[in-house]
């Protein structure tokens, strides 16, 4: 498959009063080209800050990109100005924020807010970027597109205005979409229309899409390959199979205990003790250790690096290294 967007050793930190947050710490990936590529982790783990790298959205003055690169089209987004970004953010690469709320502005229209962008990024008349709003607003299903245009965003449910951010998202008919826990703030049942809806768009655009989550439901019902993310670092990462039926990490295999399953009622749910490490200072070694129950002295001193369990599917664990399987035997 086409590799469409390359992340390597991405390094991101943070500066506060209390010093440096090193909120991404090494991570690397690829998207193929019409793939659904899905990161998921708990809360603080970097997810949304990769993505807002990848964007170039971080804050000027507190953030920064201390190493690696994000290779798209022939160039390093990590090393573009924001004059450069603005042409390739919402054209090439696009968008969908968690709170649709917070990512419409209440005072103004839908039609203004979807054309604006059309208008800016492929030069299109006003008659014509109105055409093609109204044509993206129909392909996520928003019934009397012509009226709805004109109204604001406070005359939307919670769900329809998630279709009108997927809709603006897409307008520009972007080559990446990246999505960041779209479905949190909406009940179950939306949450499976959004769901269908990005199937049904990825069929018919062959758009990649990187879908930030936590949510493993999610995951199983769109993703193709997943990446596990753990304080600031990419710790497993396969297809959605090799994640769900045979995951390695200890942290993706306490991730699947700790949801409940409907074809086993009587299971326990498994709560992972203990709390992520402290990123101002983040351990030298595998920042999972302290919360493992398989950890070992080597855990806690030497990071284990990636290591290849089948074909596609890497996992950072010391369990993985051959001296460990003869001590486990």
């Amino acid at each position: 498959m086409t590799v469409i967007l390359q992340v390597e050793d991405l390094h991101v930190s943070f500066k506060t009063y209390g010093g440096q947050v090193k909120a991404v710490r090494g991570v690397s990936f690829c998207l193929h080209k019409g793939e659904t590529l899905a990161v998921v982790g708990e809360s603080g783990c970097g997810k949304s800050v990769t993505s807002q790298s990848i964007m170039g959205l971080l804050p000027a003055y507190t953030s920064e990109i201390t190493n690696g690169r994000i290779l798209f089209g022939g160039s390093d987004l990590a090393s573009m100005d924001d004059r450069s970004m603005r042409k390739i953010r919402g054209a090439d690469i696009s968008m969908i924020f968690q709170d649709p709320m917070t990512a419409l502005n209440p005072t103004m229209t839908i039609g203004r807010q979807m054309t604006e962008g059309i208008m800016e990024h492929r030069k299109l008349s006003k008659q014509q970027a109105k055409a093609k709003a109204l044509e993206m607003m129909k392909l996520v299903s928003i019934p009397n597109a012509e009226l709805r245009m004109k109204q604001y965003p406070h005359e939307f449910s919670g769900g329809m205005r998630q279709r009108i951010v997927i809709a603006m998202a897409l307008v520009c008919e972007p080559q990446i979409l990246i999505a960041d826990e779209p479905t949190t703030a909406l009940d179950v049942t939306i949450q499976a229309q959004i769901l269908e809806l990005f199937k049904d768009i990825q069929k018919k655009t062959g758009v990649s899409i990187i879908l930030i989550t936590h949510d493993l439901g999610v995951v199983a019902s769109v993703a193709d390959r997943v990446a596990v993310m753990y304080a600031g670092k990419i710790i497993e990462e396969g297809t959605k199979r090799d994640i769900f039926y045979r995951p390695h990490h200890p942290y993706t295999q306490g991730l699947l205990h700790s949801v409940p399953r409907l074809d086993d009622e009587a299971k326990e749910l498994l709560p992972i003790p203990g709390t992520p490490p402290d990123l101002f200072a983040p351990p030298i070694g595998c920042a999972f250790a302290s919360r493992c129950p398989h950890a070992m002295v080597v855990c806690g001193k030497l990071y284990p690096g990636s290591r290849e369990v089948a074909k596609g599917h890497y996992a950072d664990c010391w369990l993985l290294d051959e001296r460990a399987k003869v001590l486990h035997r």
